[in-house]
């Protein structure tokens, strides 16, 4: 009798709780407890306004238009057999070394260069991209956000309009968001669910299963050998085990053994091969500028230097390298080959934000606050960043643009009020608002 009173109590208390706040997964159609319910449109403007921070904090994109349209005809292939196929679905290339993969709320699909060159063929990146569309598709990360993590900030989102160069309001929690989405795991149940529903996609697009259980079957080599650019990367954001390993190859057996060997789902070894080969071709620079990166962390500027020149040399279209190239320099004191490389840097790749920012810094240096202005502001349209915000502020500054100088460096003081940016902000704009009073 207690049994049936504490059951019949707990269905009215949901009930109750989903008058005011339950959403409706569009895969499974139940509903699901949630603080706030987010609409399919305002899921939508969240990622559209996180998802570019999200491309910059993973190094930016990488350019080659025919890979990028390869693997968007990858991922609308799969997206339009999905339980959502009229989301406007954004499948992105960027250019970091961790293998990765990452949705945002929306449609907005990313995998990293580092994922890209270990896999073999086409359906195993299907596996890849079908398994995010299932993250997007049963909206895991709204569940998240709709449960109370990171709610306020979402919202905060939606209510703001963005200036492109303020460090404060949509600009400075989309950064938020992005980082957090980026940095954040999903549960055991949602991986199982973007595994299977991933699987359904790949077959309903005839795709073979057999890239599915291939790259289960890597993975799990991966997880054995314990290597960090893998542990710091995929497995950190989709924890892999065994056990997930064998439910996906059971629910293979279960469902789509007939079409395992079936020569009417594709592997798509040749296509994969020739969309890839120009990417192939830079792996060597590449991995000399993460070895690069390992001495920046350790302190040798010099044996960095000395890496990133060496992956110039060998791919001398990279913007990245050259932008790598150019911090280095700045940051060992030799502004005039860190000017050069930079420049560099901005010519192969204008929409990378460090490139920008370092331009800036160094035109500021030189006493040219126009040219430092300029690339400042692509800067922070690109990513706001503290420094960003407190350089473009001195910049306004010293072309005599005070009320945007101040305006500045007010947010730059309440975003960081204890540090020492943050002091010297404020320190600047009680200084320029007692010389406008005079």
């Amino acid at each position: 009798m207690h049994r049936v009173q504490w059951l019949i109590l707990s269905v009215l208390a949901l009930s109750l709780s989903c008058l005011s706040g339950c959403a409706v997964n569009p895969v499974t159609g139940k509903s699901e407890l949630a603080f706030y319910n987010m609409s399919e449109q305002e899921e939508v403007s969240l990622g559209s306004k996180a998802f570019p921070e999200a491309i910059q904090r993973m190094q930016g994109e990488y350019h080659d238009q025919r890979l990028k349209e390869y693997v968007t005809a990858i991922g609308m292939r799969l997206a339009l057999v999905s339980h959502r196929p009229h989301l406007s679905y954004t499948f992105k290339v960027v250019n970091d070394s961790s293998p990765n993969a990452f949705a945002m709320p929306g449609g907005n699909i990313a995998i990293t260069r580092g994922l890209l060159v270990a896999l073999e063929n086409e359906s195993q990146l299907a596996a890849v991209l079908g398994h995010e569309l299932g993250h997007v598709t049963a909206r895991h990360s709204m569940q998240n956000l709709q449960r109370g993590i990171l709610l306020n900030i979402g919202l905060q989102i939606l209510s703001y309009q963005s200036s492109g160069t303020s460090y404060s309001g949509a600009a400075q929690q989309a950064g938020q968001i992005a980082g957090s989405i980026l940095d954040s795991s999903y549960s055991r149940e949602q991986e199982r669910e973007a595994d299977q529903l991933g699987i359904d996609y790949m077959v309903k697009a005839q795709y073979s299963p057999k890239g599915a259980v291939e790259l289960q079957e890597f993975l799990a080599r991966k997880s054995g050998e314990g290597e960090a650019q893998w542990l710091q990367g995929l497995f950190r954001t989709h924890p892999f085990s065994r056990e997930r390993m064998r439910d996906n190859q059971y629910y293979i057996d279960s469902r789509y053994s007939w079409a395992m060997n079936n020569e009417a789902y594709v592997s798509g070894d040749g296509d994969f091969k020739r969309a890839m080969a120009p990417l192939m071709k830079t792996s060597e620079a590449y991995a000399d500028y993460d070895k690069g990166r390992e001495k920046e962390r350790g302190r040798d500027m010099a044996g960095a230097i000395a890496m990133y020149e060496q992956a110039v040399r060998k791919a001398p279209a990279q913007g990245l390298l050259h932008n790598a190239l150019g911090m280095a320099y700045l940051k060992n004191d030799n502004h005039a080959e860190a000017k050069k490389r930079l420049i560099k840097a901005v010519q192969l790749d204008g929409e990378y934000f460090e490139s920008h920012f370092g331009l800036g810094y160094l035109y500021l240096k030189e006493n040219n606050p126009v040219l430092a202005k300029e690339h400042l502001e692509k800067s922070m349209k690109l990513m706001p960043t503290l420094g960003g915000a407190f350089f473009l502020a001195e910049s306004y500054e010293k072309i005599s643009e005070f009320s945007k100088a101040q305006a500045l460096y007010s947010q730059v003081a309440s975003a960081d009020s204890r540090g020492s940016l943050g002091r010297s902000a404020a320190a600047r704009a009680r200084a320029i608002g007692g010389v406008r009073r005079r």
